[in-house]
């Protein structure tokens, strides 16, 4: 819808308000009328009408919108009209990663307004402040209108340059899918749902480009230990006392090839690094079988394609993993990330080693500042059950 309606009116507001409207009258109708036929086509079809008696009240824009030529031409698509992209949620979300935007503002207008998303969602995924996020929204809508930036489904040739943008968009729905930042499950399944389909969609439009294989096979190689992340009253289960058992081999082995098959043929990306790590880890019999060392160092090249501050980290916990606590921690320690203020899986991380080496006190101070930084209950009943453990120990 939007990405149609946005064509004719020229601004994202007012496709947005036009979209709107056409739910409210959806409303309406739908009530006294019964549901349409093709209910995705009537809404679409009633916010371009919508945008278009929207310009034609505002005459001084009629000589910059072409398209009011021939308006109802574009109420239907051409007859044996084959588009680039045949999935409308895929074709949107191309079509709102607009190279003449930042990137970061190209991925947040795009989760936003396409991928169902809030605000404070999008700033977990950013590791800023939700009113940072809102402000970032707020001046990519309003370079879009002061620069006139025409908003179209892009052609074949230009799928390539927004590549990087999409697998972005589509990790970052995965990610909020696979832990969400709040409510009362740990998985929404239909944030996760909606990335491995669209993840799916780009790896059989784009068969050839190996981060899109590398960002499907992650998604394949860490949904596989889905249903044994909680136990069967939602309290969260660590990925060393997971019953391996019970994991997705169909999935596993299918992520497995994806991996082999994308290294195939140059230095890997960051997707496909991130699925060469969970690869390790699906491969391990058991959690002490696994091998930190590799993993180590793959966050190492991770790092070199990636230089992130949560890449930084995950390497610091991988290294406690391969070789101590006591370095681990000297390796959280040793990251200067203040992005990373506020973001719970840095004191929680620190707060495991400070347990293994019998620090209780100090560990007890970082598991209530990791508390702090999570609005899901599953990860706050975690950290409420590890604070109680140490009580016990100390008797405090």
């Amino acid at each position: 819808m939007l990405a149609s309606t946005v064509r004719i009116a020229g601004s994202l507001d007012a496709a947005e308000e036009c979209a709107q409207e056409a739910f409210v009258r959806a409303l309406q109708n739908w009530e006294r009328d019964g549901i349409p036929d093709k209910p995705g086509a009537w809404l679409t079809t009633t916010a371009k009408r919508l945008a278009l008696d929207l310009i034609r009240r505002e005459r001084t824009l009629r000589d910059k919108l072409p398209l009011l030529i021939e308006p109802d031409a574009d109420l239907a698509p051409e007859i044996g009209e084959k588009p680039v992209i045949a999935d409308d949620r895929l074709r949107l979300v191309f079509t709102c990663c607009h190279p003449a935007l930042a990137r970061e503002a190209q991925v947040a207008l795009t989760l936003r307004l396409v991928c169902g998303l809030n605000t404070a969602e999008i700033a977990r995924g950013f590791l800023v402040s939700e009113s940072t996020m809102a402000a970032r929204v707020t001046r990519a809508k309003k370079k879009i209108s002061a620069a006139r930036i025409p908003y179209r489904v892009p052609a074949e040739h230009e799928l390539p340059e927004r590549l990087d943008a999409v697998l972005t968009v589509i990790h970052l729905v995965y990610s909020t899918g696979h832990t969400a930042p709040s409510g009362d499950q740990l998985v929404r399944d239909d944030l996760v749902q909606r990335a491995v389909s669209l993840a799916t969609l780009v790896h059989e439009l784009m068969p050839d480009e190996r981060e899109a294989g590398g960002l499907l096979a992650l998604m394949m190689l860490t949904d596989a230990r889905r249903e044994t992340r909680v136990d069967e009253a939602g309290q969260l289960i660590l990925l060393a006392d997971q019953d391996r058992t019970r994991w997705d081999r169909a999935a596993i082995e299918r992520g497995r090839a994806l991996v082999l098959d994308s290294l195939r043929g140059g230095r890997p990306g960051r997707f496909l690094l991130q699925a060469c790590i969970a690869a390790v880890h699906a491969e391990a019999a058991t959690f002490a079988e696994t091998d930190w060392a590799e993993i180590v160092a793959l966050y190492e090249l991770l790092w070199q394609r990636w230089p992130s501050a949560v890449v930084a980290l995950n390497r610091a916990v991988a290294v406690g993993m391969a070789d101590g606590p006591a370095a681990g921690l000297a390796a959280i320690d040793g990251l200067a990330a203040p992005v990373l203020a506020g973001y719970g899986y840095l004191p929680a991380a620190r707060a495991d080693f400070l347990r293994q080496l019998g620090r209780f006190e100090e560990a007890a101070a970082e598991y209530r500042s990791a508390l702090q930084c999570t609005d899901n209950a599953a990860e706050q009943a975690f950290l409420r059950a590890r604070l109680r453990a140490l009580a016990d120990v100390t008797g405090q």
